[in-house]
């Protein structure tokens, strides 16, 4: 069903993809930097289900449609870069909102993050340039001389975010380990969520050129 050596390669090639730094891992930072490693690990598990639904997306042709269609590829650029920013601005008002109730106490983070697994997901399905990856990628690993490519395509791209998945835990570990020193002082965490924001911001703007 696989060609065993399409199949090293394609672990190779994306390993080395999920490894370099990119949007998603400065997303993965942003989050853990804010939020704490649970909000780390809800964005890896939501990039990786963004990974799942692009893959169906790539099977079912929908993908096809956007590379050939620059108007479905400007629509969803815009959505994406606009989630983004949106996200960035109410990070950054959450915390001039928390400013007047800083103390000399440690800081506990209180900001709830069950929407984060939700908000990864969908930074991942509204990035055009994902689908591009699917579509020019994936394929590239597809033996014409087996049987169904439309199962080897599916194969490899729910594959790719099981391999990513650990990559991503590595990022959020890393980042987490940072951010534990300035939460133990008072102010660090405002000027983390304004970073963090700008982040999300930068991630919009990358988005859009």
């Amino acid at each position: 069903m696989i060609n065993p050596d399409f199949l090293l390669s394609f672990i190779v090639a994306s390993s080395i993809i999920a490894v370099a730094p990119g949007p998603s891992n400065a997303f993965l930072m942003a989050q853990t930097f804010t939020n704490g490693r649970t909000a780390g690990m809800q964005s890896a598990l939501g990039f990786a289900m963004g990974g799942v639904i692009h893959t169906l997306f790539a099977v079912i042709g929908l993908s096809a449609l956007l590379k050939a269609s620059p108007v479905a590829y400007s629509t969803v650029q815009y959505l994406g870069a606009a989630y983004l920013c949106y996200l960035g601005i109410m990070t950054i008002r959450s915390s001039f909102k928390k400013h007047a109730q800083v103390d000399d106490k440690p800081h506990i983070s209180t900001k709830k993050t069950e929407n984060v697994f939700f908000q990864a997901m969908m930074t991942e399905v509204l990035n055009p340039k994902v689908a591009l990856f699917f579509i020019a990628f994936i394929p590239q690993f597809v033996d014409p001389t087996l049987s169904s490519a439309t199962i080897q395509l599916a194969i490899f791209g729910l594959l790719y975010p099981i391999l990513a998945f650990p990559i991503d835990c590595t990022y959020i570990y890393a980042g987490d380990k940072i951010a534990s020193y300035f939460r133990r002082h008072p102010k660090a965490p405002l000027w983390i969520d304004r970073i963090s924001g700008l982040i999300f911001i930068a991630l919009a703007i990358n988005l859009l050129l």
